[in-house]
């Protein structure tokens, strides 16, 4: 053994060891192990004849109808993807796009709002002030059932799955772009008042702190010391949770209203699969566009 691997492996041997890290692999191995027993999973019946069948049946249907019994011909593949966008598939995206561009705008105005009330640094009598006189119990007490308040309610909102917002709202405003608009505005705007209190709450004292001491209000704190801090990561999480609602908006869809959802689930009520995986195809593009003006835009705002 050479010198160097002898140091290797001298140093594996005498490397720190955390008890604590082997001891939650071994449970989460337990925890999953478990589950699967107790859940009644099985992978037995995974690779019978019938869903051999099944799955050689699906890949010859997912082949575009005007080459699925010929010989692949791009021409004939561009002009039925043509007649496929011309009929549904480019209303459908920019409805999807409209749906989730509206949804994610209500919900980054509200989780803005609630973020800096649902941030223990923030709603506190003195924020980002350490020492000196301690503040009177009455006012430590306002504003704990502010915060306390604020926090709760962001947890109600995220708790709720969009499909029961979008089922409770299409009863109130009936078939139309609103129940799914607010549907994914409402639970997007919990997570992002949680995110943008987390994005608050690790923002560094300093700045804050020394605008605090020179007499600056709260709102000055926030415009002034938090927001230059905190706006490239409250960009990430605000376009991470657009990404997720272009997808939503398209799942939401198959409730009846006219996103990529309605016509996904229109190509499989008529077994017609390969219109089914071109809105589907459709649905992850619009998401890769979403990922690029993502990028784009963080990497301007580093820049700024």
């Amino acid at each position: 053994m050479s010198a160097r691997a002898a140091e290797v492996a001298r140093l594996w041997r005498t490397r720190p060891r955390r008890p604590f890290v082997a001891w939650s692999v071994r449970a989460l191995g337990l925890i999953f192990a478990a589950s699967w027993l107790l859940g009644g999973f099985q992978a037995s019946g995974w690779l019978t004849p019938r869903r051999q069948a099944n799955l050689a049946r699906f890949l010859h249907e997912i082949r575009p109808w005007p080459v699925r019994d010929t010989a692949w011909d791009d021409g004939a593949v561009r002009a039925w993807m043509a007649d496929l966008w011309r009929l549904h598939g480019g209303g459908a995206l920019m409805a999807t796009l409209a749906v989730s561009v509206a949804a994610i705008v209500l919900a980054a105005a509200v989780g803005a709002l609630a973020a800096p009330l649902a941030a223990r640094t923030f709603a506190c009598p003195e924020p980002f002030v350490r020492g000196g006189r301690p503040p009177r119990w009455t006012s430590r007490a306002a504003w704990t059932g502010v915060g306390a308040a604020v926090r709760f309610g962001l947890v109600v909102l995220r708790a709720i799955p969009e499909y029961v917002w979008a089922f409770l709202l299409l009863a109130l405003l009936g078939p139309s772009a609103w129940p799914m608009v607010l549907a994914l505005a409402v639970h997007n705007a919990g997570i992002l008042g949680k995110l943008g209190a987390e994005v608050v709450e690790n923002t560094g004292t300093a700045a804050p702190g020394a605008l605090r001491a020179l007499g600056a209000s709260r709102r000055q704190i926030a415009f002034v010391g938090l927001v230059p801090l905190g706006l490239p990561r409250w960009l990430l999480y605000v376009f991470y949770r657009w990404e997720t609602c272009v997808r939503e908006a398209a799942v939401l869809g198959m409730l009846g209203m006219s996103s990529l959802g309605f016509w996904i689930v229109d190509a499989r009520a008529r077994n017609r699969y390969d219109e089914m995986l071109f809105y589907v195809a459709a649905g992850a593009l619009l998401v890769l566009a979403g990922d690029l003006v993502s990028a784009f835009v963080r990497r301007a705002v580093r820049r700024a």
